[in-house]
């Protein structure tokens, strides 16, 4: 049996545990329920209520740090639906031009929540965390606002779902949303003769009985919030989540990522059998750090250093794997004649003089006037040699699709005239190589992968200065779904984290800094995201009852009628509503819509 199957057998037991124990009534008798139609636990608590009041003291302070919610709230909402109209008409047209995107992960209906787990974006660990810090913050800052505004909170307790999984609190929906009035039974239009006989009989004796029946006090009538302060305490929550999201991201931008270094590029892809790395116990997944005396960050240094060394010759190589340091000795092979490396096109600048000369994605570069291009630091030190509008030959391997001339070895050779590249004195070509491309180094009988560690970190740390714009922030909303190249980014975890090392500060916490920075980037997102999807102008979402409210106020002022202002109210609300619902829908379903049509 895999963990799939038991972790399936353990939730179904947990659920039929759940179902007999609610239907005989003794949740009920602890004061916990049933949450929706999974097997979620409401187990409530009146203890605790009394540190809200002490929390609620500084009144004035809340209804600050409230008031500056709402007006964040509104501008998430305008942000949120912006990005929702503009998805729509993106997915619109290419629906009626037949373009329509395949479906995927993107938009895959698992993805659409935020369940760690379930969200294969989403790591369970850290995303379970996050989570529970985001509803926590979330719902006991709605229940500081409810007693800052003299709103009663009947409860407060945790959301338990085989493991905790959040915090709520229940504030007095009464007093909260307005009293409910109480409706008499009707007759139905359907019924029946012996049905009405029995409703008058039953109505007569109702109406007796009201008169004998001594009159009762009448209970106090339910003071309820004003629009004002029930958009505080709807705020409060939006608010509580931007603002835990802003320290996160703080401290993960600042201390922690200034604590993190590369370590080194050099990743062992793959061993030749009976190579000298073979021989020498170099394993996949170690990362080269040092050969000889020479420190390696890259791996390019580590081709730049073989090159200097004659077949034959010893090197002493460290390499690091799961934390652990080891040391290697090996002879150094010479390189096969018939060996071609190549350098990968993983893509072409727009406007460059490669895309001029018909250069494709999905080429290799095998040689460059009479250079053989081994690899990406081969194809780096040969460009720093030439010039400004000067032309070379480059010959390389045509991708599967292509259909131009070939040559006798099934090549493809181009003439190319370089133009200038604003960063340097040396031409320019317009070749972009992967990120993730793969250098061979046959002299030692290994292939090493090139994630340019040092590369992503800088953009990493890029990110808060790129938030006066509005890249910026969709970089950041979509930083752990799509990344900077569609790779997505799950922090400083499994063969990433080792790419990395503490320094300063964070040197003696070893690996836990990674833990740090893990918490902080999904605290951080998840509290950005939850807040501003709270903030769509949807009931029952904070935001649509913010926006109901803010609507009536509106109407209000030139109707200066109840009834009219709450039909208008409540029909624009419902409108928005089901705009959002259906938009959603709409992004969920349209990819497969169009593929079947």
């Amino acid at each position: 049996m895999n963990g799939t199957s038991i972790a399936l057998s353990i939730f179904l037991l947990y659920w039929f545990a759940v179902s007999v124990l609610d239907r005989k009534g003794i949740l009920e008798k602890y004061n916990i329920s049933t949450f929706g139609p999974l097997p979620i636990l409401m187990i409530r608590t009146t203890k605790g209520l009394k540190l809200l009041d002490v929390l609620a003291r500084p009144k004035s302070y809340w209804r600050n740090f409230a008031n500056l919610g709402i007006l964040l709230m509104f501008a998430g909402m305008i942000a949120m639906f912006i990005v929702i109209a503009i998805s729509d008409l993106g997915m619109y047209t290419s629906f009626l031009s037949g373009n329509m995107p395949e479906p995927g992960k993107y938009n895959s209906p698992r993805n659409i929540f935020l369940i760690p787990g379930l969200n294969e974006f989403i790591p369970f660990t850290w995303g379970a965390i996050a989570l529970i810090v985001t509803l926590v913050v979330h719902e006991f800052s709605h229940a500081i606002l409810c007693r800052v505004e003299g709103i009663r909170v009947k409860s407060m307790g945790i959301l338990y779902a085989l493991v905790p999984i959040g915090g709520f609190a229940e504030p007095d929906d009464e007093q909260l949303f307005g009293t409910k009035e109480k409706t008499t039974r009707e007759l139905p239009l359907t019924a029946t003769i012996e049905e009405i006989e029995k409703w008058e009989k039953e109505e007569k004796t109702r109406q007796e009985t009201e008169i004998t029946k001594p009159e009762e006090p009448k209970p106090e009538p339910v003071i309820g919030a004003t629009r004002t302060q029930r958009s505080r305490i709807l705020a409060a929550g939006v608010m509580a989540n931007f603002t835990v999201a802003f320290i996160a991201f703080l401290l993960f931008f600042g201390p922690v990522l200034g604590a993190i270094a590369p370590l080194s590029d050099a990743m062992i892809m793959s061993v030749n059998e009976s190579s000298p790395a073979a021989h020498a116990g170099l394993e996949n997944g170690m990362i080269i750090t040092q050969i000889d005396d020479t420190n390696i960050t890259t791996a390019e240094e580590l081709q730049t250093y073989l090159e200097k060394i004659s077949p034959g010759e010893t090197v002493h190589i460290y390499a690091t794997k799961n934390g652990t340091l080891s040391t290697h000795d090996l002879q150094v092979a010479s390189v096969p004649e018939d060996y071609i490396g190549g350098v990968s096109v993983g893509g072409i600048v727009s406007g460059s003089p490669a895309e001029s000369a018909g250069i494709k994605t999905g080429m290799t570069m095998i040689r460059i006037n009479n250079t053989e291009m081994q690899n990406v630091s081969s194809f780096v030190n040969f460009m720093k040699t030439t010039r400004v509008n000067q032309t070379v030959e480059v010959e390389l391997l045509p991708s599967e699709n292509y259909t131009g001339d070939l040559t006798e070895k099934g090549t493809v050779v181009f003439d190319v005239q370089l133009s200038s590249n604003s960063e340097n004195d040396y031409g320019f070509l317009g070749v972009i190589y992967g990120n993730n491309a793969v250098m061979e180094l046959p002299m030692l009988g290994i292939s090493v992968l090139i994630p340019q560690s040092k590369v992503y970190l800088e953009a990493l740390n890029q990110i808060p200065s790129l938030l006066t714009i509005p890249a910026g922030w969709i970089i950041l909303f979509g930083l752990p779904i799509y990344g900077f190249a569609g790779e997505g980014f799950r922090g400083f975890s499994g063969t990433f984290m080792q790419f990395f090392h503490p320094v300063g500060w964070a040197e003696p916490l070893g690996i836990g800094i990674f833990w740090i920075a893990n918490t902080l980037l999904w605290v951080g997102w998840l509290n950005f995201y939850v807040g501003l999807f709270n903030c769509l102008p949807a009931v029952p979402l904070d935001g649509g009852h913010v926006f109901k409210d803010s609507i009536y106020s509106f109407v209000y002022r030139f109707t200066r009628n109840d009834s009219i202002s709450e039909k208008i109210s409540n029909s624009i609300t419902a409108s928005f509503s089901m705009l959002i619902l259906f938009s959603f829908i709409f992004m969920i379903f349209g990819p497969y819509i169009g593929q079947w049509m």
